[in-house]
């Protein structure tokens, strides 16, 4: 997989953003895990053929469906990517939908429109949009100290200082908070058995939380963007302040409002696609555990942990669902908040809170809003999107951006990471839905 290939691929993927040494915004980066042997994935036979896309309704301009078309066969039919849901909205209208390859393929079966992926770090805007309702209804404040919510989580300096998180620190990743992957197999979450809510650890999220406050800061809060378990320790907030479990709040407040059915469980496990990680030419099915190199780190899996109900709802990484479903709760936040949040709440999660703070990445200027990255200026010739674009990934293999000058929604879930969340297949996709460039 080819790394940093152009400004699309790097700004797809939350995970990629963080492991650049330019988004710790000025603090020191934290040495690579050490090299482990992952566990052998399960054995990959050879692969039926592609099963045929099912037709992309309603059609849009036949340009753009000629170019996603070409791009999403290409990827499939090479097995690249084994199954993906692209759909692309323009000013709220669906202007291109498709469903291509497998959901599992060795079984032969297809993904379909209403497949259902895991969407990893996509949590992370969902959650963030449920705090910001709490917000809006007075419940919670983004200046709040965590401490206010869950006392006992509080924790400090390297040099012992005690230092305050408030709820602004945890959705813009300034709280100085780190993720187990991103750190040496020595480091601090490594020694406290810290889970980065993709594995399954057997353990609650107030436990988790616990693991998370013994280890030191990074930096004093909001010195610094720096990509981290902090939407995890956010929902831990939201469930406090909203007086629910954590899957409670966010459907009270954000899916259930907008008809969605993406979950921290899974209603159908029959529509679940089966996820594959990077192996080399073909991608391989995942075991449980999984262990798939990305860049300098190491991101452990346990695709089995969306199905047991033991499993602590990570605010950061543990939802699913579909991508006409991402799509309502994306249109909701690009219209103005529509059931969920207030106009002047959404604009200040779409725009940049992290001021000049460094999260440097290729394409542009880019800085942060409430829950996912904002491109403060484009750098002409790369990066296709408008300034005041937002996006996010996952890393189960998807992404998303939203580009409100041109109106554009588009949402890209696979279930083959990490090449569909940072790879050349979601490069190629941001480049055909803009076409070519206009000399």
């Amino acid at each position: 997989m080819k790394f940093f290939r152009s400004s699309a691929v790097v700004l797809a993927s939350g995970l990629l953003l963080s492991l650049l040494p330019a988004a710790l915004g000025g603090c020191a980066s934290p040495s690579p895990p050490a090299a482990a042997s992952a566990p052998a994935a399960a054995s990959t036979p050879a692969a039926p053929p592609a099963p045929p896309a099912e037709a992309a309704a309603p059609r849009g301009d036949e340009a753009l469906q000629r170019r996603l078309d070409a791009v999403v066969e290409a990827a499939t039919a090479e097995g690249r990517i084994v199954g993906a849901v692209v759909v692309v909205a323009r000013d709220g209208q669906v202007v291109y939908r498709r469903a291509a390859g497998f959901a599992d393929r060795e079984a032969g079966r297809p993904v379909r429109e209403d497949t259902v992926f895991r969407l990893a770090s996509m949590t992370k805007p969902i959650v963030s949009a449920a705090a910001l309702a709490l917000v809006d209804a007075g419940a919670l404040g983004l200046d709040d100290p965590v401490t206010k919510w869950l006392p006992s989580f509080s924790p400090r300096l390297a040099d012992g200082r005690a230092a305050t998180i408030t709820v602004r620190h945890l959705l813009t990743h300034t709280a100085g908070l780190n993720y187990t992957f991103m750190e040496a197999a020595d480091g601090p979450y490594h020694r406290e058995r810290v889970s980065d809510g993709l594995d399954q650890p057997g353990l609650s999220l107030e436990e988790n939380l616990a693991r998370i406050a013994k280890a030191p800061l990074l930096f004093e809060p909001g010195k610094a963007w720096h990509y981290s378990l902090a939407t995890d320790v956010l929902g831990g907030v939201v469930a406090k302040a909203g007086g629910a479990p954590l899957p409670d709040v966010v459907r009270r407040l954000v899916t259930g409002p907008l008809g969605m059915d993406a979950a921290f469980t899974v209603a159908d496990p029959g529509r679940l696609a089966v996820p594959y990680g990077d192996a080399g030419a073909r991608p391989a099915r995942m075991a449980d555990p999984q262990v798939v190199p990305f860049g300098p780190a190491k991101i452990t899996y346990s695709p089995s942990r969306i199905l047991d109900p033991r499993s602590y709802p990570s605010g950061g990484a543990g939802m699913v669902g579909t991508a006409d479903d991402y799509l309502k709760f994306l249109e909701a936040v690009r219209t103005g908040g529509g059931k969920i949040l207030r106009p002047a709440t959404v604009q200040a999660m779409t725009s940049n809170q992290t001021g000049d703070l460094e999260v440097q990445q290729p394409g542009g200027k880019w800085g942060f809003g409430f829950g996912f990255a904002v491109l403060k200026a484009p750098e002409p010739g790369t990066m296709p999107s408008a300034a005041g674009s937002w996006q996010w990934g996952g890393a189960y293999g998807s992404n998303f951006w939203v580009d409100p000058t041109a109106k554009l929604t588009v949402i890209v879930l696979t279930n083959t990471a990490l090449a569909g969340m940072a790879g050349e297949f979601p490069d190629a996709v941001r480049h055909a839905v803009y076409g070519p460039a206009q000399p």
